[in-house]
């Protein structure tokens, strides 16, 4: 499977390249931008559609920020629906049910902008160049005062569900990454680390060079150079409470055949043009199914993660508290640290258990997705990140969720039912400790 998803990703990583005279399609060609639009929009066949693609995206690439919010307006108004047409599709249907009138209805309610996304995706690296270009579409929509905001948000929503078909998970090849791995994809990793600081080539190697260490990635066929998302596994004999015990740089190394533990301590998203669409769920079950194969001694597999919200709940609920470990907004880890643990894991507790947000799911980002995901919240880990960036977060808390792959599905559809945050056994003692 392996060989054959390589043989894919080579096929599809070369990709067509078709000029208008034996060299590549030049970028301006005497056309402004409004006349390379329309020119790619009515091309009659696929060689001059890809020509004149590959134009328009230079141009495009070449727009400062000013210069594409006022091509996103001209393309909004210009490439939309049309009401009218679509409206009296529509009445038609209503009195002559037919599937002609019905496939009139289904083309007349796409804006045609989606049919200049289909043609862009054709030129070369059309793909994540596309990419490329939501993240810039992102930052419009998230300014409300650009001219362009609301233009930006439909487009972007198009755009969007466009890239979520694309990126369909069938699609999708896993790729383990090790040391071996092609430093371009290894500078990536760095560079797209979203947990925990890489902050040297000897930190990098620590994490993907000892046989205990492991790193997966998401990579798409029209993408093969750039990870979509990753993992990084620990194997261990244990549950870890520290992320300090499995960042360590120097330390003797498990054999993965003594190992009963994978560790998710690390998941990061590499494309910000691909905000929106999920990938770590599919990720972390395809990664615990491929290591359980490869080790079948493994039986337990959990994460150590981040509680990127609790410090500012914490702030807003018992500012007391907060303030022993940010006092003057300054992170640090009290000195009578240990007389304050009760206090802390039972308002961590709180904040996992007592959802203030008006839809009612879980307070914290992190553990929307694993809960999410069909994990349960296994084990809190006080004072397990005491970096500076882990005190801001969480005043050195971490948490443990656990994936037991024999019931995951019917914890996902339990959570999504009940929205009731799954505690283990030793949580739920907790719990009850806490209330009495």
């Amino acid at each position: 499977m392996r060989f054959l998803q390589s043989m894919l990703t080579a096929l599809v990583s070369s990709p067509l390249r078709i000029t208008g005279r034996g060299g590549r399609a030049p970028v301006n060609g005497g056309q402004d931008i409004e006349s390379a639009l329309a020119a790619v929009m009515s091309a009659p066949g696929a060689v001059s559609s890809l020509i004149y693609a590959e134009r328009f995206l230079g141009q495009v690439e070449a727009l400062d920020a000013d210069g594409l919010s006022v091509l996103i307006r001209h393309i909004a108004a210009t490439y939309d629906i049309d009401a009218t047409s679509l409206a009296n599709a529509a009445r038609h249907y209503g009195s002559e049910p037919d599937a002609g009138s019905l496939a009139q209805i289904a083309t007349l309610a796409e804006p045609r902008w989606q049919e200049l996304f289909r043609r862009l995706n054709g030129a070369e690296n059309g793909t994540v160049r596309l990419v490329r270009l939501r993240e810039r579409l992102q930052v419009i929509v998230n300014k409300d005062s650009d001219p362009a905001h609301s233009d930006a948000a439909r487009i972007d929503a198009g755009l969007g569900a466009l890239l979520r078909m694309w990126f369909n998970p069938g699609f999708l090849v896993l790729q383990p990454i090790d040391w071996s791995t092609p430093a371009n994809i290894l500078e990536k990793i760095i560079a797209y680390e979203a947990v925990h600081e890489i902050t040297s080539w000897d930190a990098l190697r620590a994490r993907l060079a000892p046989e205990d260490r492991r790193c997966f990635a998401f990579f798409h066929p029209r993408m093969p150079e750039e990870p979509l998302i990753f993992v990084e596994v620990a194997l261990t004999d244990h549950t870890p409470a520290s992320i300090e015990d499995v960042l360590q740089i120097e330390r003797q190394a498990l054999s993965p055949d003594d190992a009963s533990t994978a560790v998710f301590y690390s998941i990061s998203n590499c494309q910000a043009g691909l905000a929106g669409i999920s990938f770590g769920n599919f990720l972390i079950k395809r990664v615990a199914q491929e290591l359980r194969l490869e080790h079948p001694a493994l039986t337990t597999f959990v994460t150590l993660s981040p509680v990127p919200g609790l410090m500012r709940w914490l702030r807003r609920e018992t500012p007391d508290l907060a303030e022993q470990f940010a006092a003057d907004d300054k992170p640090d880890w009290p000195a009578d640290a240990d007389s304050l643990e009760l206090a802390f894991t039972a308002a961590a507790l709180r904040y996992f258990t007592r959802s203030d947000r008006p839809d009612g799911w879980p307070n914290d980002p992190v553990a929307r997705f694993h809960l999410g995901n069909g994990a349960i919240l296994e084990q809190i880990n006080y004072g397990a990140d005491k970096s500076p960036k882990g005190l801001g977060q969480s005043g050195g808390l971490m948490v443990n969720y656990r994936y037991d792959l024999d019931v995951v599905e019917a914890n996902h559809e339990a959570f999504h039912e009940t929205k009731s945050v799954l505690l283990s056994p030793a949580l739920k003692t907790a719990m009850k400790s806490a209330k009495s």
